[in-house]
């Protein structure tokens, strides 16, 4: 669904009228605010299918330091592959990496990596060890959370349903009582769909869901 279709699908069922666009009105502009404030939440519930992206890092010979380019920061990662050699590569805490550079500035086949704050278009940085003695191709695999919506064009990539009903639970609970549902039962019904979404999409990741003694 679109960013103005799921305002208006939350305006339709407060018994408001719809809008042509998002920020037609205060109280839509509010409603659209709502409906990204359900979104993060949703999003945080799940590592989604429809976000999780391979980012790649294409390293250079002697530099250690890149931007993780589209991550922004609100990301979760997966894995981290040396695609290039054939390895899987091991985060270090920054400590681990400050210690390792007054030490050695010795170059070779990159296999860990730190987060480094972030570069002046707010995407992560990433510092590499060893400095890398050539070019290599690092596969970031991680969850992206999608950024607000914004434009009444702008696609949910997540399950629509609990986004919706949670904006619409948030929506009733700020402007009170006034028959139908309550925020409560919205709310209730937000978590059924969201544990009927997580569900079905975790169905994909059996292993992911698998304990094992260590």
């Amino acid at each position: 669904m679109t960013y103005l279709q799921l305002v208006n699908a939350v305006l339709r069922r407060l018994r408001e009228d719809e809008v042509a666009s998002v920020s037609e009105t205060v109280y839509s502009t509010m409603i659209g605010d709502f409906v990204n404030d359900a979104k993060k939440m949703a999003e945080a519930a799940w590592d989604w299918t429809a976000l999780r992206q391979t980012l790649t890092v294409t390293t250079a010979q002697s530099t250690n330091s890149y931007a993780l380019t589209g991550a922004g920061t609100d990301f979760k990662a997966l894995n981290v592959l040396n695609d290039t050699s054939d390895a899987v590569m091991r985060y270090k805490p920054a400590s681990y990496f400050d210690s390792s550079q007054l030490t050695s500035t010795s170059e070779g086949v990159p296999l860990e990596f730190t987060y480094r704050g972030t570069d002046a278009n707010g995407d992560t940085q990433l510092e590499v060890l060893p400095i890398p003695d050539g070019v290599y191709s690092i596969l970031f695999k991680a969850v992206v959370r999608q950024a607000d919506l914004t434009d009444d064009t702008d696609i949910l990539t997540i399950p629509s349903q609990p986004v919706m009903y949670s904006a619409l639970a948030l929506a009733t609970r700020e402007r009170g009582e006034q028959g139908g549902m309550s925020a409560a039962e919205y709310a209730a019904l937000a978590d059924n769909y969201l544990s009927d979404a997580v569900a079905l999409d975790a169905s994909r990741y059996d292993d992911e869901l698998t304990w094992c003694a260590v």
